[in-house]
């Protein structure tokens, strides 16, 4: 085996990072296990790219230290950096061949011709594309493109490995596909991976943990799961998933960590998170809201649906409440219920989540 990859830890410690007056950045701090994926993710503007360019080089901090394998790189260049980047547009030469693209940065650095060869072939069978060195970028797909793109950056031997939106040229159905490339592939070989998108079902799906950034700081950070089913604020269960943010209140804690909380005309226990009786807010996913025809003998929250959307292996519902408007994901395809119609509505044992703010 020509590669020989040895995956590396990455630590921010306090970084800030300013552009005159506007602070891209303010005081963040984690830390990335070697051979874990972790994706940052958030909407537009929340730091998420600054942050991968900071550990890419592209950008140096204004305060703070950047450490990779141990060793401190805040000052150096990206091209003194063990790290390579898979970008958004691929960045393909389009007049040199696949094997050429893959194994350009190889020839700059001045590693020989037989074990860049090597190296080549390599990573090209590795993401699938072994016998496609003598084609041209144009005659490959968007995902094979992509693939490339990737064993371009694999070849380098790089301790990290960023990849920032690397999915967003790519159809709906073929982002699955690729993406449980790129996770496998991250497995397989044990690479560190520091992945950037804004898309949440994306992050959920790749990632060993997701940091969410708003607003230039980290909003929360955690597993996919800890991040959809104990999400710290309203910001984060809205964002991780959908969620309906309604008003309850806890009416009695018990031990242990659990709480009775009102729900309109319905009580049920959740976990307490620390939270005392009194008002509180509530996240409900979409698929945890239970939905019946209204009859008298139906307990439960009555509503009236305004909107009904068919969407092949389910149908999404506006519901007008006591609680708001609701949206609601009913996977009863044979159950369908008319816009128009009252309905009862209870909970799910899981997809509830009570929130300090």
């Amino acid at each position: 085996m020509s590669l020989h990859l040895r995956p590396g830890s990455v630590v921010f410690e306090n970084i800030t990072k300013k552009y005159g007056v506007v602070t891209a950045i303010d005081d963040v701090s984690f830390s990335i296990e070697p051979g874990h994926l972790v994706t940052l993710l958030g909407p537009s503007g929340c730091g998420k790219t600054t942050t991968l360019r900071m550990i890419a080089g592209l950008e140096h901090p204004t305060n703070g230290r950047v450490i990779i394998g141990g060793k401190d790189v805040t000052s150096l260049p990206a091209t003194d950096r063990d790290v390579s980047m898979v970008f958004q547009s691929y960045a393909l030469f389009p007049h040199m061949t696949v094997a050429e693209n893959v194994g350009y940065g190889l020839s700059v650095s001045g590693l020989g011709k037989q074990e860049t060869g090597e190296r080549v072939e390599e990573g090209l069978e590795l993401v699938g594309l072994a016998g496609y060195g003598q084609r041209l970028p144009s005659e490959l797909s968007g995902g094979q493109q992509q693939r490339v793109a990737v064993a371009r950056a694999l070849v380098l031997e790089p301790e990290v490995l960023l990849l920032d939106e690397p999915l967003s040229n790519l159809d709906a159905k073929l982002r699955r596909k690729v993406r449980e490339e790129i996770r496998d592939l991250q497995q397989k070989l044990g690479l560190t991976a520091v992945y950037v998108t804004h898309d949440q079902e994306e992050a959920l799906a790749v990632s060993d943990r997701i940091i969410v950034m708003n607003r230039s700081v980290i909003a929360q950070e955690g597993t996919p799961r800890e991040l959809y089913e104990k999400p710290a604020s309203s910001f984060i269960a809205d964002f991780i998933g959908d969620a309906n943010l309604v008003e309850g209140e806890i009416v009695a804690t018990h031990s242990p960590n659990e709480a009775t909380v009102r729900i309109a005309s319905l009580q049920c226990n959740l976990p307490d998170r620390g939270l005392a009786a009194g008002p509180v807010k509530i996240a409900i996913r979409p698929d945890c809201v239970l939905l019946e025809k209204a009859s008298p003998e139906l307990k439960g929250i009555k509503g009236n649906i305004i909107h009904a959307t068919y969407l092949g292996n389910q149908i999404h519902y506006t519901i007008d409440s006591a609680l708001g408007e609701l949206f609601v994901v009913d996977y009863r395809i044979d159950r369908a219920i008319t816009a128009g119609s009252d309905i009862s509505m209870t909970f799910a044992s899981r997809g509830m989540a009570l929130l300090a703010s």
